[in-house]
C-alpha cells in the first residue's frame, strides 16, 4: 500500500504562510469606489446649484417694462347716467393715450364701461371723495385693459350730480 503523500515545504524552507494581500486588495477599490462616488456626487449637487440660479435666481430684480410715454388726451363727450333714487350724474372723461399710437381710438368702448360702472349708484356712493376715487380707478383698469394699454391714465374732466 502506499502510504499518503506528505506536504512538502517550502523552498524557503517552512509552510507557505496565508496571503494577506488579497484581503487588502477589495479595500483599494473601496476607497477609489468611495472617492469617485463622492466625486460624482459633488457634481451633481453643483450642476443642480448651477441650474437653479441660471433658470430661477435672475438678478434679482424684474425687468420692468418702459413706462410708456404719454401722447394726446382724448376726450369723451359728457353723458348724463341714471343713479339710484332719480337721480343723475353727469360724467365727462379724458383718455390719456400713449404717445405712438398711429390710429383713431373710438369712445364708445369708454362711455359703454362708465355707464356699466357708475349707473345705478347711490349720490351717497358717487359723491364721497373716497368712493368716487375707487370707482375711477375701477374705470382706468378697465380701460386700460380694454384699450390693450393704448389708455394710461383716465380723468374725469366733468362730474355732477342732480
Amino acid at each position: 500500500m502506499n502510504a499518503p503523500a506528505r506536504p512538502t515545504a517550502a523552498p524557503s524552507g517552512g509552510i507557505k504562510p496565508k496571503k494577506d494581500a488579497p484581503a487588502a486588495e477589495p479595500e483599494a477599490p473601496a476607497k477609489k469606489s468611495k472617492k469617485l462616488l463622492f466625486i460624482i456626487g459633488g457634481a451633481v449637487v453643483a450642476a443642480a446649484a448651477g441650474a437653479y440660479f441660471f433658470l430661477f435666481a435672475g438678478s434679482g430684480e424684474e425687468k420692468a417694462e418702459p413706462e410708456p410715454v404719454p401722447g394726446e388726451v382724448l376726450t369723451v363727450e359728457a353723458m348724463s347716467l341714471n343713479l339710484a333714487d332719480g337721480h343723475y350724474l353727469r360724467l365727462g372723461l379724458g383718455l390719456q393715450l400713449i404717445a405712438d399710437l398711429h390710429h383713431d381710438v373710438d369712445a364708445a368702448k369708454a362711455r359703454d364701461a362708465a355707464i356699466a360702472l357708475f349707473s345705478g349708484r347711490t349720490v351717497a356712493d358717487v359723491t364721497n371723495p373716497e368712493t368716487r376715487d375707487a370707482l375711477k380707478a375701477e374705470l382706468a383698469e378697465t380701460l386700460i385693459h380694454d384699450y390693450h394699454g393704448e389708455v394710461i391714465e383716465v380723468y374725469l374732466t366733468d362730474y355732477v350730480t342732480q
